[in-house]
């Protein structure tokens, strides 16, 4: 599929460190560069571009990137542990690859800094990490993405696997609270508290299931169980199970027509809902990835290749170098909606309210996720790692 080479090389050609452009949210408010999650989704898919194609500028290009924001002192331009943020900590998952490629102490440095964050990150009584400081009492689907791989990965490499029991709990207190058991699907938020405007009072629970939500949570199951020694087996054979159980809710609710996802997952073509690109290639890395490594049967890949050949079909318009209908952002609570409805109160009015975009790295980060496991498919590089 030359021509997503094409588009991907075109968007590298189009950035800089200091302005990505897949970084939407950043171009539209005018930030000043800083470590964030966007980028770090982008870097890791730069970086398994480069596994797949061994093609050394996507290497070049990811340490070009991260060099600019982490100095010889480990230090990260923009970063701050006692921010608390669990989005902060995703960028951090590329250092150890450019630690094992490049053998740079700055890189191990910085691993050390964002480590420092989650041994200290506050948490709900139940043990999961807030959100963020500023969320106080709350989880939300996506902090599993951006921190379990990367701690899991630590507690693998450096840490003697000290701490994977405490990674385990996290995700089993978010199947034991955030899933429906009438659906199968997961709630965007919880507040332990019930204190949010957006909670249940009885239960803490936002009020519907956001697609790209358990796009991030499925790459956070499969993407920790990549890192997770198998000799823990009933860790790894539990995680496994919840991964199975997701996918298979979630496979009910696929449109029949174009195999996608839409914003709101469960509520079809109600007025106002669309196909959602981000959720979509989420749902399509994590089958395919999950075939991949023997989590899920091998007839899942199909799945998921069903789903990417639908984005690749509907979504993607490579003649303008587009990836259209990505969601720029929702949450809950906190600061406004970028769109018409302000308030983030986990209504279907607020999901799909969200201004959609085109080329945001919460889109083709995944999509790219799921290319390279096309690549691999291809090339016959099924291994288990």
């Amino acid at each position: 599929m030359q021509k997503i080479i094409t588009f991907f090389d075109n968007l590298l050609d189009e950035s800089t460190p200091a302005k990505p452009a897949w970084n939407i949210e950043h171009i539209l408010e005018n930030i000043a560069p800083k470590w964030n999650y966007i980028d770090g989704c982008m870097i890791k898919a730069v970086l398994d571009m480069y596994y797949a194609t061994k093609n050394d500028r996507y290497l070049a290009f990811a340490k070009n990137f991260i060099d600019f924001y982490v100095n010889e002192k480990g230090e990260i331009l923009g970063y701050k542990v006692d921010e608390y943020n669990c989005d902060n900590v995703n960028e951090g998952k590329v250092l150890f690859d450019l630690y094992k490629l490049c053998k740079e102490d700055k890189y191990k440095k910085a691993i050390e800094l964002i480590y420092s964050q989650v041994v200290t990150h506050p948490r709900i009584k139940a043990g999961n990490f807030w959100h963020k400081k500023i969320y106080p009492n709350q989880v939300w689907l996506d902090g599993l993405y951006m921190v379990q791989p990367f701690f899991m990965e630590y507690e693998m490499t450096f840490n003697n696997k000290a701490n994977y029991k405490d990674i385990f709990a996290q995700f089993k207190n978010v199947q034991d609270i955030m899933r429906d058991n009438t659906t199968g699907l997961f709630y965007h938020g919880y507040d332990e508290s019930r204190q949010m405007f957006w909670a249940d009072k009885t239960t803490g629970l936002s009020k519907n299931f956001w697609t790209r939500s358990m796009g991030w949570y499925a790459m956070a199951l499969v993407d920790t169980l990549e890192k997770l020694d198998e000799q823990f087996f009933y860790e790894y054979e539990t995680l496994q199970s919840y991964f199975k159980a997701l996918l298979d809710a979630l496979q009910k609710f696929q449109d029949p027509d174009t195999k996608l996802y839409y914003q709101v997952t469960n509520m079809g073509g109600k007025e106002g809902n669309y196909l959602e690109t981000s959720g979509s290639c989420a749902i399509a890395y994590s089958l395919m990835k999950g075939a991949r490594l023997g989590y899920l049967p091998i007839y899942y890949y199909d799945h998921g290749k069903e789903i990417f050949d639908a984005i690749v079909e509907h979504k993607l318009e490579p003649e303008q170098f587009i990836l259209k209908d990505i969601c720029l952002v929702a949450g809950l609570g906190g600061m406004p909606g970028k769109g018409s409805y302000k308030e983030r109160d986990g209504t279907y009015e607020y999901y799909i309210s969200e201004p959609k975009v085109n080329n945001d790295a919460k889109g083709v980060a995944p999509f790219l996720f799921a290319y390279t496991e096309v690549l691999r498919k291809e090339q016959g590089n099924e291994n288990r790692g």
